[in-house]
Formats: C-alpha cells, structure tokens, sequence
C-alpha cells in the first residue's frame, strides 16, 4: 500500500503540469476556435528559457541565488506570454476567417519556426535547470520518501484553477471571454474591443504553458523534441474534459494521471488466463481514456456541442472537366516522369525520390478524398499507411508470399482496421473526429510498438524486397507508376459521381439531408474505408521500396506530415494531393540537405502559403497578408 500511495502521490504532481499547459490551450481555444499546435512549443521554450536565465540570473548574483530559480520561472512566463502576444497580433488575427484547418497549417508553421529559433539560440544540447532552493530535500510517507517539489506542484494545480475560476467569473475580462466564447460576433456587436480581447487570451495562455515549462526544471530536461511530445497530451486533457471548459481540462488531468500512476504501480495482472503488462499501457492509457470518453460522450466530459460558425465558407463543388491546356500538362508530367525512370541507373538516388513522392501523392490522395468530399478530418491517417507496409512485410516474411500477393491483400488488411474504427468516428464531426482518429491511431501504434516477437517492436521488420522482375528498381518504379495513374482515374471519377454529391450535401447542409431520408452514415463509412484502403495500398508499396520498415510510420508527425501535404494542396481541387505532396517531399528533401536550419525555412514557407493563398496552391488565388480577415 505504501507504494501504490506514493504512485498515486506522483500521479497527482504529472496531473498538475498536465492541467496548468491544458488550462491555456483550453482557454484559447474557447475564444479563438484555433487548434494551437504550437502550445507544446511555447511550454519547450518556457523550459529553455527558466534554465538559461537561472544559470545566469546564479553566477552573475550569488547573493540572491535562492530567489534566482523563481525569478526565471516568472521571467520565462512572462517572456513567452509576450511572444504569444505578437503571434496573436502578428499572424493568428489574419486568419481568423480562414478554413480551421488552414489555421492549423499555420499554427504547426510556427512548431517549425520556434524548434529551429530554439536550436539557433539554445544549441542542440538538453539543458539541465537547478533545483528548487528551499524544496530539494523529501518527506517520508510509511517508510519511503516523496520528493517535497512533488507535492508543491501538487499543490500548484488547484490553485491555479481557483485562480482562472475566479478571474473569469467576477473579472470584466472573464465576462468578455465567456461572452466570446459563446458568441463572438455577438460580443463584437456589443462593443468589446475584439482583437484586444484575443491577443490578452493568447497571451496568457502562451504564459501558463511556460509556467508548466518552467516548473520542470527540477525534473527534466530542456531539449527540442518537448513541443510535439507534449501537445499530445495537452491535446487529450482538453479533448477528454470538453474543449474550452478548464474544469472539465482539471478532470481530465486528475484521471490521466491518475490511471497512468495506477497503470504503473500495477505491474502484470492476469485476466482469463491472459497475462496484461499494465505498465506497458502507460505509452497509450490517455488515448485510451480519450477513446472511451468521446465514444460515450462525444463532446467530452465537461464539454458541450460546438456552435456553427456564422461565416459560411464557399461550398465545395465537384471538379470540373479537365481543359485541353490541364491534359496537355499533365500528359507532359507522366512522360517525363516517365523518361525520368527510364534514364535513371538503379542505385541513382532520383529514382529514388521519384518513388518517394508518388507514394506521397497517393498517400495524400487516399486523406485528400475523405476530406475534401465527406468533411471527415484526420489526425491519425498514418494508422492506415502503417498498417498497409506492415501487413506487407509480415505477408512477405513471415508466410513467405510473393510480392505481388502481399501488395494485393495489404490494402484490404488496411481497411479491415478502419472498419473497426469507422463507426465510432463518423459519428463525430471537427476537432472532435480529428482527435479521435488520433486516439486509435495512437492504439495501433502502440501495438506494433511493443509487439516484439511479431511485428519487431521498436527494432521494426527488415530485408522487405520485391522478388523476380519487380526487383528491378525501373521495374518497380514503372509499376508504381502505373499504380498512382489507375488510382487518381477512379479518384477523379469518385468526385464527379453522384455518391461525392451525397456526401457534400450530408456535409454543408446535413439537417436537410436528414430530411429527405437519406442517412448520411453509409456513405461516410465507406468513404472513410475506401481512403483507408489506398493509404495501405500506398503503405505496402513503401515497405518494398525501403526494404524496412519501422514503427515511426504510424507516428503523430507522420500522419501531420500527410495532413500538411493536403492542405497545402489545397481541398478545392482534386489536384491539390498532387501539388502539395510533390512540393513538401521535394521541399523536404533539398531544404534537409543544403540548410542547417530547414524545419524553420519550411515553416516561413508554410505560413506565407496560409496568409497568401489560404486555399492552397491549387488555388492560384493570393490575397493582401496585410489586412486583417474577419
């Protein structure tokens, strides 16, 4: 028992820092709509930052060293609000108006540019912060000891929810953004100065995830993977207690950090016969949570249903007929990919590429397609893409089948999964549905992650290479070719049928569609599934052409990479996979190896793609960057 106290003692002190960062995602949410990618960002440099100027504010002031930890845990707060302040002011006011999705271009945009400004600054090295003066010693709790910071960060998450509590009930600051987060055309109309209004809540929500930076210092590292590790999480308190309720984000915390501290404590159990390393669970027991809790309440715990949007945005219509210039063009692509191949060596590394983006292209075609036709967002795509090159090399190695058999049975492999998850998901729309998928996504993942003795866990599968003519890399290459061409035929011809037209019309005016007897929820479900089975047929043409696979392909950056190629593709097109595939691969590839600093030239270039052509490069259709959007 004295164990599982002090497990649940340290549950408590991880919920507190999950609280104090999801508390400002929370909040900027509420008001603004926009998924911040960038949260995990501002907690990385709040983190940075507390052990840089505590290193200085010691050696130039020893006098003063016990007030030198604190003074940069406020230092770096305010920092880091006044930052969230100019992005708000900046760049985020720009875009208000602007699809959520784009905006979550942008937000992933600034992940790029803080990680390389950070990298510039701090230098690739984790930091180590100084300890806590006055709480580095420990209390003894039946025999064993609890560390005495623990429990002031314990203490720390109540009372910052008492503190947001009271200054949005009685403050005139509090009444204005619960007023906006309710309505915010309505609070404009009634004279609150709007844009003052968003950039004081990103700012301090900016500032409370640098807090929940700051305050680690004791007990981690700073160092530049902190800011997609930990938006996950952050992601999942908000998602798991309702999005823009920081009672419900302060419950959430408390039960995942509750469960994980349980997990942990658990060891293995035996159920039926069947041995559970709970432990191992704790890699995945948020999603899980996440999972449970939007199947039975899909706005979350203490979350409510989001209000429509008043501004409408431009329907999508179906794609129209390719003109003679459009096939003249891309009659042109095909062969010069074509000669491409043809003129290649087999150990060149242009053939190489070229491979790389059509997978890409197709990859992105099979989230391109559910999105743009049914409205269903993803945030775990490469669920299927993994799926698919795992199913491929384990029909390889393992039943020893051809090349040309596991390529054929892998997809369908692919869309067995989706099915299983299809159901749960299209019964939700947005954010909701997006974090969802993000939830199994994550399950699968940690399946294959820790599935040593068949999937090869960590360590991945090897030696997955085609036999006979297909070994021949033009071979392959030809072939898969001809794949993407048969693939982006029956795309197109999916948008111009009258299913494409169903699902537009259960997408932009759903009660109307309910209305004439229509369900929406088959056409969904197939959509969903019919993405997912290219995506895996994409998959298993990656494991044969890498040769190896590991689990990093069912990963959260992966499926964001999928998600960047389609929107900066544009949705309003059905050749925006096309475009925004080939320029982020090859983007990718040449800004990887001629700059130090490319994730932060990618991101510029990212972000001028949102404020210039929000409706992707597809589009062709700038718009002034410098006027502020409604």
């Amino acid at each position: 028992m004295e164990s599982l106290l002090i497990q649940l003692l340290n549950g408590l002190a991880s919920a507190s820092t999950l609280f104090l960062m999801a508390s400002g995602l929370s909040l900027i949410f509420g008001v603004s709509r926009i998924v911040n990618f960038a949260h995990g960002s501002f907690y990385m440099l709040g983190l940075y930052l507390a052990c840089t100027s505590a290193a200085w504010l010691g050696t130039n002031f020893p006098s003063q060293d016990g007030l030198a930890f604190w003074a940069a845990v406020l230092l770096s707060g305010l920092f880091v609000g006044g930052l969230g302040y100019l992005i708000e002011r900046g760049i985020l006011r720009r875009i208000y108006a602007a699809p959520e999705l784009m905006q979550l271009l942008a937000s992933f945009a600034l992940v790029l540019i803080i990680r390389d400004a950070a990298l510039a600054i701090f230098g690739a090295e984790d930091l180590l912060g100084p300890r806590a003066p006055g709480l580095t010693g420990y209390i003894s709790i039946f025999d064993r000891r609890f560390p005495v910071y623990d429990l002031m960060l314990i203490a720390i998450g109540p009372l910052v929810l008492a503190l947001l509590w009271a200054l949005i009930r009685y403050s005139h600051w509090g009444l204005c953004v619960r007023a906006a987060s309710e309505d915010r055309d309505m609070c404009a109309l009634l004279g609150v100065n709007q844009p003052a209004l968003m950039a004081s809540v990103f700012a301090l929500g900016a500032a409370l995830a640098a807090l929940a930076g700051a305050l680690q210092m004791p007990r981690e590292p700073a160092h530049l993977a902190l800011d997609l590790q930990v938006v996950g999480d952050a992601f999942v308190v908000v998602v798991v207690g309702g999005l823009g309720s920081i009672p419900g984000a302060f419950l959430a915390s408390l039960c995942i950090g509750m469960t994980k501290a349980l997990c942990a404590w658990a060891g293995t159990v035996t159920w039926f016969g069947i041995e559970f390393a709970l432990p191992k669970l704790t890699l995945v027991v948020e999603f899980l949570i996440m999972a449970l809790v939007l199947i039975i309440r899909p706005w979350g715990l203490m979350g409510k249903a989001l209000s429509l949007p008043r501004l409408v945005h431009r329907p999508e219509t179906a794609p129209r007929p390719l003109s003679r210039l459009q096939l003249s063009i891309l009659f042109v692509g095909i062969v010069l990919t074509g000669l491409a191949i043809g003129f290649s060596g087999p150990r060149d590394y242009g053939i190489v590429l070229v491979i790389d983006i059509m997978l890409m292209i197709m990859l992105a075609a099979s989230l391109h397609w559910m999105m743009s036709a049914a409205g269903l967002h993803s945030f775990g795509h490469a669920a299927y893409f993994g799926a698919g090159a795992y199913a491929a090399a384990l029909l390889s190695l393992k039943l020893k089948w051809g090349f040309l058999a596991s390529v054929l049975l892998a997809p369908w492999i692919a869309a067995t999964l989706a099915m299983l998850f299809a159901s749960a998901c299209i019964r939700l729309s947005g954010v909701y549905l997006a974090m969802l998928t993000l939830a199994f996504a994550q399950i699968v993942w940690s399946v294959i992650f820790q599935w040593d003795d068949f999937a090869g866990g960590s360590n991945g599968l090897v030696g997955i290479w085609p036999e006979g003519i297909f070994a021949e890399r033009r071979v392959f290459a030809y072939f898969v070719l001809f794949l993407l061409i048969i693939s982006f035929y029956i795309i197109r011809c999916m948008h111009r049928s009258y299913w494409a037209l169903a699902l537009r019309a259960a997408r932009d005016a759903p009660l109307r569609f309910q209305a004439q007897g229509l369900a929406k929820e088959p056409l969904q479900w197939f959509a969903f599934v019919s993405a997912a089975w290219l995506a895996g047929l994409a998959g298993a043409l990656f494991a044969f052409s890498k040769g190896s696979i590991a689990p990093d392909l069912l990963s959260i950056s992966r499926s964001v990479d999928i998600l960047v190629m389609v929107l900066l593709g544009g949705l309003q097109s059905v050749w925006g996979p096309l475009w925004g595939a080939l320029s982020l691969t090859v983007l990718q590839d040449w800004l990887a190896r001629d700059w130090d600093y490319w994730r932060g030239v990618l991101g510029l270039m990212l972000l001028g793609l949102v404020l210039l052509w929000p409706g992707g490069l597809s589009a062709f259709r700038p718009v002034n960057p410098f006027v502020a959007r409604r």
